[in-house]
């Protein structure tokens, strides 16, 4: 493994740490500012908007900035906005704090799988992508648990200082350990071709795809709190090891997403996709019981997971000469899916149709991902046999089989 994944790995660990912890110290901040628990969650709800936003608009703003440099200069913005957060005097700095941090994170990522893609060769590119995503699904089983903790002893500031620090370390990792860019930078992304990419309807499927494959996901884990309680009967003390195990399910299913799309890209998505459909509809019934909940939560996570690195990798191979854009944007696709998927789950919460109805709304959303991978396939096989019929080579006939 190039070490420069692991400095990929680092940074996306401190991201992934950042996004999540806020949940963990949510009534120490409201406390401490005095404002209501519903009000200190639009430290979760800007931190999202701010990755949708921030993903396509830093991506074309560095477009003629070396990845490597924007890479940098991601995580320094990401460094300053922890900070702010931490040492915000008021409850409107701390949330102008978090969207400063939240900016980089779209971009980080999108543009962080195009340098990972490129550090190996291309047989073995979905699995550089699911390494640096290993970050962010290890900071669920380890940073989030550990910069709670930090909150509870020593105060919520020091959670934000802690993720401070492994951005500085992130930083200095990404300075010293990724290559310069092999190409003048004036070339690395320029925007036009960037924007084209967009003209591609396999690129519009695969982003649609992680919108609602994702957002399956969340519709049902945004609300394992009242589920486990509601449903299973755990008590509240135990929804953190809950999600421990929930966390475990996402590193193993990122890592085996990851090796397995690098040889079958397509049938790894019909595999995971379909999983996950039927596991969020089983959770509707399991939930009410703790020992088949909590089997199930792992496989939520596992299954979820397994389509991030064939879905990014699936960008990547649509938009080979210039990736950058599309990649950053298909992060943002996947915060999309949390936050309209979290949405709907919460509609019907409060139609009072049962604690375990959210798993229902997953469960669709996944199938709805799983039928627009099968009408992409289909397509791509289409234009391949077209394309064999002329006797070309065209971009499907490229991938295809991927």
């Amino acid at each position: 493994m190039p070490l420069a994944l692991l400095a990929l790995a680092i940074g996306a660990f401190g991201i992934g740490t950042t996004e999540f912890v806020v949940m963990g110290v949510l009534p120490d901040v409201a406390g401490d500012f005095g404002v209501s628990i519903p009000t200190a969650g639009y430290l979760t709800t800007g931190y999202a908007l701010g990755v949708v936003i921030g993903a396509p608009v830093l991506a074309v703003l560095g477009a003629r900035v070396s990845r490597k440099r924007m890479l940098m200069a991601l995580m320094g913005l990401f460094i300053a906005g922890n900070a702010l957060s931490a040492a915000a005097p008021n409850f409107a700095m701390m949330l102008a704090g978090r969207v400063l941090a939240s900016l980089a994170h779209g971009a980080f990522f999108g543009i962080g799988s195009v340098v990972a893609a490129g550090l190996v060769a291309p047989g073995k590119r979905a699995g550089a992508i699911a390494m640096m995503f290993s970050g962010l699904t290890v900071a669920n089983v380890v940073g989030v648990p550990l910069g709670t903790l930090l909150g509870q002893q020593a105060g919520w500031r020091a959670t934000f200082w802690a993720v401070a620090a492994l951005g500085v370390i992130g930083l200095a990792g990404i300075a010293a350990l990724i290559p310069a860019d092999r190409r003048p930078s004036a070339h690395s992304a320029r925007l036009r071709p960037e924007l084209a990419a967009f003209r591609n309807v396999q690129v519009l499927l695969a982003m649609a795809m992680t919108v609602l494959g994702f957002g399956g996901v969340f519709a049902a884990i945004t609300y394992i709190a009242p589920m486990m309680t509601g449903a299973a009967g755990y008590a509240s003390s135990s929804v953190t090891w809950l999600l421990v195990l929930f966390g475990l399910g996402m590193v193993a299913g990122n890592l085996i997403g990851g090796r397995y799309a690098d040889r079958a890209l397509m049938p790894m998505l019909y595999v995971a996709l379909g999983a996950l459909a039927v596991v969020l509809g089983l959770f509707t019934f399991t939930a009410y019981d703790k020992l088949a909940a909590a089997i199930t939560l792992p496989l939520i996570g596992a299954f979820g997971f397994a389509t991030v690195p064939p879905l990014q990798k699936r960008v990547l191979d649509q938009t080979a000469q210039a990736p950058t854009l599309a990649s950053a944007v298909n992060i943002g696709a996947f915060n999309l899916g949390n936050a309209l998927a979290a949405w709907l789950g919460g509609l019907v919460l409060s139609a009072g149709s049962g604690p375990t109805v959210p798993s229902i709304v997953g469960a669709v959303l996944a199938a709805s991902a799983l039928g627009l991978a099968l009408l992409s396939g289909a397509m791509e096989r289409s234009a391949a046999r077209s394309g064999a019929v002329r006797g070309e080579l065209t971009p499907e006939r490229a991938t295809a089989g991927r």
